[in-house]
């Protein structure tokens, strides 16, 4: 199998996890340091870091329903390029875009870097303000 076919592999991985909400599942293609960066203007985005930040972000995205469409794959020694189609289930309002995704991979074949790219990020913020609450001050302080 090429270096190539086993990245695709993982991010197919990551999918069937991430359709079932299986965190160890995720978890087990992820680094502990992995660094997962959420664009937009809401109180779900930021670069998430480490596996519990991840695992904590993908279990919000379960509470709204969220689900991926794969519709292109393409790697080459480090990187992948996935662009799906997302979308909301649940909540007010509703997500339905396509997302580029970059996901960067160590030497061993874990993946270390994601950033995401939206094509309509003010529908994500829209939903995403409709939809969760920041804690009260001073709660929300680190």
């Amino acid at each position: 199998m090429s270096d190539k076919t086993s990245k695709i592999d993982t991010i197919n991985r990551f999918f069937t996890a991430y359709a079932s909400y299986d965190i160890p599942a995720m978890r087990a293609v992820l680094t502990d340091d992995v660094e997962w960066t959420i664009p937009g203007h809401h109180p779900l985005s930021g670069t998430k870091r480490g596996v519990e930040e991840v695992a904590a972000f993908f279990t919000e995205l379960g509470r709204a329903g969220f689900q991926a469409e794969p519709l292109f794959l393409e790697a080459n020694e480090g990187y992948v390029v996935d662009i799906h189609r997302g979308w909301t289930t649940e909540g007010i309002g509703k997500v339905d875009t396509l997302w580029a995704l970059v996901w960067h991979f160590t030497a061993e074949g874990k993946i270390d870097r994601v950033v995401n790219l939206s094509a309509d990020q003010h529908q994500m913020d829209n939903y995403v303000w409709n939809n969760y609450a920041l804690a009260p001050l001073p709660d929300r302080l680190a």
